[in-house]
C-alpha cells in the first residue's frame, strides 16, 4: 500500500494529500462495448490510487491518464432502460423546470450522454437544447423536440463560449475530470458576466461509498470524488456562487445548485465535514481488504457448492465487484435491462452480458444485486420470469 502525500490537490492546490486506497491493474473503463471475452478481457488497464485532501475533502486518482479513455459510439452509460431510473429521472426533470423557470428556455448539457435528459429538459419545459459528448448516438434521439435541440460529438471547452444558455447542466461527467477546477473555471469564463445563468450539476456522492466500504463504487474512469464540503468548495473556488447542496437516489447522487459569482472569490471549508472525510477515507482504507476478502469468500463458496451464480447489472459497479474480487468463472453472465449490452462481455472479467429472459432457462441459484435501488424492480422481474433465486444486494 502507497502510504504518505504524493501530488497536490486538484481541487484546492494543497500539497499534502493522504494516499488511503490503492488497486492495480484494473479496467480503465467500465462500460465499453466488447463483442469477444478475449477483447473485454486484453482490454487497457490502469492503477487506481486515491488520495484525499485533509484542506478540502476532495478525493482523486492521483496517477490517473486520460490518453488511456475511450468516448465513442461503443460507449454504453445509459440507465435508461431501467423503469426505476427513467421515474427518478422524469420527476428530477420536472423539478428543476420548476425551480429554475425552465420553459422556452436556452439549455445547455455538459457530457449530455445519448441526449436522454436534455431530450426530457426541452419535451416537458418547451426548451431549446445544446448538447456535448463525443459518445453521443444521434440515432438513439427520438423525440418531438429534437429539432430544437443540437449535439456536438465533443468534449466542451473555451471554444463553445458564445453558446449561451439559461441553464447549464452537467449530470455524472464532473467525476471523470481529473481536474475540476481547471473545468469548472473554464465554464465560468465562458459564463461571463450572465450572473442570472442557473447551473446545476450531479455527481456520485462519496461519503456514502467509504462508510459502506463499497469498493465496487471505486473504479479507474471516476477519477474525482466529491462529498456535499468539496464539491461546494471547488465551485466556489472556480468563482460560483453555491445556493443549495443535496443528495439524492437514496443518497447515492450529490447535487448542486449555483450561479456565476465572483471569480477567485476565497473560501474556507467546514473544517469538521472535512475531517470526517479524511476520517473516513482512512477507515475504509484500512477496512477494505477484510471487506474484500469476506465477498470473495462468500461467493467462491456459493460457486464450490455447486450454486449457479449471477450479477444483475453490466456497468460500473459490477465491473468494480468483479475486477476487485478478480472473479472470472465462478460467475459466467452479467443481467442487464439494456439491449444494446446483450451478447457483449464485462470489461477485464469477461462474463457475457444477457437479458433478464436468459435466467427463464439458465436458472440461477443466487442474484447478486449491484445497486440495491433496483431491488425491488428486479425481484418482480423475477417473479415475471418464474425464477427463484437467493437475492444479494450490494451495501445492503
Amino acid at each position: 500500500m502507497i502510504a504518505g502525500p504524493l501530488s497536490k490537490c486538484r481541487a484546492c492546490g494543497e500539497n499534502h494529500v493522504q494516499i488511503f486506497y490503492e488497486t492495480l491493474r484494473i479496467p480503465v473503463q467500465s462500460v465499453l462495448l466488447f463483442p469477444s471475452r478475449e477483447e473485454a478481457i486484453d482490454m487497457p488497464r490502469g492503477d487506481l490510487v486515491l488520495g484525499c485532501c485533509p484542506a478540502c475533502g476532495f478525493i482523486g486518482n492521483q496517477t490517473f491518464d486520460p490518453a488511456l479513455l475511450e468516448y465513442s459510439s461503443r460507449y454504453e452509460e445509459t440507465q435508461g432502460y431501467s423503469g426505476t431510473f427513467v421515474r427518478f429521472h422524469t420527476d428530477l426533470a420536472r423539478r428543476l423546470i420548476d425551480r429554475f423557470g425552465l420553459k422556452e428556455k436556452e439549455i445547455l448539457e455538459i457530457g449530455c450522454g445519448k441526449g436522454e435528459f436534455l431530450t426530457l429538459l426541452c419535451e416537458l419545459g418547451g426548451n431549446r437544447g445544446y448538447g456535448f459528448d463525443p459518445a453521443y448516438d444521434e440515432t438513439r434521439t427520438v423525440s418531438p423536440a429534437k429539432e430544437r435541440m443540437r449535439f456536438v460529438k465533443e468534449f466542451y471547452s473555451e471554444r463553445f463560449a458564445d453558446v449561451r444558455a439559461d441553464f447549464v447542466c452537467c449530470k455524472m461527467t464532473l467525476e471523470h475530470i481529473a481536474t475540476p477546477l481547471e473545468f469548472l473555471r473554464t465554464i465560468r469564463r465562458a459564463l461571463g458576466e450572465h450572473r442570472d445563468t442557473k447551473v446545476f450539476f450531479q455527481v456520485p456522492e462519496v461519503i456514502r461509498i467509504l462508510r459502506e466500504g463499497a469498493f465496487w463504487d471505486m473504479y479507474y474512469e471516476h477519477c474525482s470524488y466529491f462529498t456535499e464540503v468539496s464539491l461546494a468548495g471547488v465551485f466556489r473556488r472556480a468563482g460560483f456562487a453555491v445556493n443549495d447542496v443535496w443528495t439524492e437516489y437514496d443518497d447515492q447522487y450529490l447535487m448542486i445548485d449555483a450561479n456565476p459569482g465572483t471569480p477567485g472569490a476565497a473560501t474556507t471549508e467546514d473544517a469538521e465535514a472535512v475531517l470526517a472525510v479524511n476520517t473516513a477515507a482512512e477507515k475504509f482504507g484500512r477496512d477494505v481488504a477484510a471487506r474484500n476478502a469476506d465477498w470473495g469468500t462468500f461467493v467462491r463458496t456459493k460457486h464450490e457448492q455447486g450454486q449457479r451464480l449471477v450479477i444483475w447489472g453490466a456497468g460500473s459497479k459490477g465491473v468494480g465487484f468483479l475486477t476487485s474480487l478478480k472473479l472470472r468463472d465462478e460467475i459466467l453472465y452479467a443481467v442487464d435491462v439494456n439491449p444494446h449490452k446483450h451478447g457483449t462481455f464485462m470489461a477485464g472479467t469477461g462474463q457475457e452480458i444477457v437479458p433478464p429472459e436468459f435466467l427463464r432457462t439458465y436458472r440461477p441459484d443466487v442474484v447478486f444485486i449491484m445497486n440495491p435501488i433496483y431491488r425491488s424492480e428486479i425481484d418482480a422481474a423475477l417473479r415475471e420470469l418464474g425464477v427463484v433465486a437467493e437475492l444479494v444486494p450490494l451495501g445492503e
